[in-house]
C-alpha cells in the first residue's frame, strides 16, 4: 500500500513570523499579509561539438521577494526617503519562520541577506476600502536556512 501525507502535516499559511533588520534595528514585521521569495538559476548555453542541441550550465542565481502588507508602517517609506535625500541605499535582512505546531514538518527559517527594495508606495487612500494594503518587493543577494522542515514519515 502506498503511504501518503497526512492532511494535518500541511503547514498553515498563517502560522509564520517575519522580522526585518535594518541598520542594526530589528522589527517584527507583523504587517505582512503574504510573502514569497524565490531564486532563479541563471544558466549559460554550452555549445557541444557533435550535438545539434546545446547543453546548459548553471552560472549564477538571482533572488527576488514580493509581499503584500497592511498600509500602517513607515519603515519602508523611510528607506525610500533616505535614498531620495542622501542617495543612501540601505540593505537589510528579512527572516521568515514557518512554524505550525500541528504539523510533523516542524519549523523552517529562511534568512534573506542584503535585501534591497525596488520602490514602494508613498501615500494612498481608498474611500471604499475596509483597510489599505501595499506591495513590497525587491531583491536579495544571499540567504541562509538555519532551520529545516523535518522529513515526513514515508517521504
Amino acid at each position: 500500500m502506498t503511504q501518503t501525507m497526512n492532511g494535518r502535516d500541511a503547514v498553515s499559511g498563517a502560522l509564520a513570523e517575519c522580522y526585518v533588520t535594518i541598520g542594526g534595528r530589528r522589527y517584527r514585521f507583523m504587517q505582512l499579509i503574504d510573502f514569497h521569495s524565490s531564486i532563479s538559476k541563471v544558466k549559460s548555453e554550452v555549445p557541444i561539438l557533435g550535438r545539434t542541441g546545446k547543453g546548459h550550465k548553471s552560472a549564477s542565481w538571482k533572488g527576488v521577494f514580493r509581499g503584500r502588507a497592511h498600509y500602517n508602517q513607515s519603515v519602508i517609506r523611510q528607506l525610500l526617503l533616505d535614498y531620495k535625500n542622501r542617495s543612501e541605499d540601505l540593505y537589510f535582512d528579512i527572516q521568515v519562520t514557518n512554524d505550525d505546531p500541528g504539523s510533523a514538518a516542524g519549523r523552517q527559517t529562511i534568512v534573506h541577506k542584503n535585501c534591497n527594495i525596488n520602490g514602494g508606495t508613498l501615500a494612498r487612500f481608498d474611500a471604499n476600502a475596509d483597510f489599505l494594503e501595499e506591495v513590497i518587493e525587491g531583491t536579495f543577494d544571499d540567504w541562509e536556512m538555519p532551520e529545516k522542515f523535518r522529513i515526513l514519515e514515508g517521504m
